[in-house]
């Protein structure tokens, strides 16, 4: 009896518990020394092959840049602020045209408005026949 209580009390929760917490602080203390142990051991050979490839990169970003596309599109924005003067003559065609069209527009919808009074009139008629006849049918 007494090796089987002895034994109970060695292995209860609050041990395991200890033992499994000790095992997560010894996981993380090695985590911790593989990540900032391994970053202080460089060597010259290591921090010049990663110069070569940060240069490598940045020559590959300038060489992929599309210079002509940025000068023709400063060109553009330079044309569009020195010709104001080009522009409002460019504008006087588009506005004599905006005012024809709103003009027509407005022509259409005065005609549309006579025609649908005048089905609206014709509708209320042909409603009204057909309602007196139904009242002359039930008489």
């Amino acid at each position: 009896m007494e090796n089987h209580q002895s034994w109970r009390l060695r292995f209860s929760f609050r041990n395991a518990t200890i033992v499994v917490c000790l095992f997560n602080l010894a996981a993380v203390f090695l985590l911790i020394q593989g990540f900032l142990g391994g970053s202080g051991r460089k060597t010259s050979e290591d921090v010049l092959a990663h110069r070569r490839y940060i240069m490598e990169a940045e020559g590959l970003r300038r060489a992929m840049e599309p210079l002509e596309l940025i000068k023709r599109v400063r060109e553009i924005k330079e044309e569009a602020y020195t010709d104001p003067e080009t522009s409002e003559q460019e504008n006087v065609p588009r506005k004599t045209a905006a005012v024809d069209l709103s003009k027509r527009l407005q022509d259409f919808r005065i005609l549309n408005d006579a025609n649908s009074k005048k089905a609206l009139e014709e509708w209320r008629k042909r409603k009204m026949e057909r309602a007196r006849q139904r009242e002359m049918e039930k008489i």
